[in-house]
């Protein structure tokens, strides 16, 4: 099964059910401030973080130097809003860590390994190209 199609199926299960368990907990209005709360709160602080993401980028460039981490930080940054934008607990927690710089850091450290590691692992080979040279060619060594 496509792991894509799987977590397009789990995510909204496992958020339904929080939303039950933790509005059976602390009350159906009281959950739904919470979930429009960490929204508001969230995307606010995901516009400042885009700011300064869009600052430092700007001062790479200033220096001549590709703004490559900004960048992506910025995607991260608009992922993690979005995330944030769409109601429940675990979106918000996802969400949340995109956008915080620390634990930004941490998840591109270990994706970005991964991501080395395995084009490490696919660079084992030597790519070379060959040509059919006939008898009675002039480029024979």
């Amino acid at each position: 099964m496509n792991s894509i199609f799987l977590v397009i199926i789990l995510i909204p299960i496992i958020e339904i059910y929080l939303l039950i368990k933790i509005g059976g907990l602390i009350g159906a209005l009281t959950t739904i401030v919470l979930i429009f709360t960490t929204a508001i709160i969230g995307v606010y602080y995901a516009k400042y973080e885009g700011l300064n993401t869009l600052k430092s980028g700007f001062e790479q460039l200033r220096r001549n130097v590709t703004p490559t981490y900004e960048m992506i930080s910025g995607a991260a940054i608009a992922f993690g809003a979005l995330l944030l934008i769409i109601p429940g607990f675990v979106t918000d927690t996802l969400g949340f860590l995109i956008i915080f710089p620390i634990s930004r850091k941490f998840i591109f450290s270990v994706f970005f390994k991964t991501q080395m590691n395995h084009e490490t692992k696919k660079k084992n080979f030597i790519d070379g190209d060959f040509e059919d040279i006939e008898e009675d060619d002039d480029r024979k060594i």
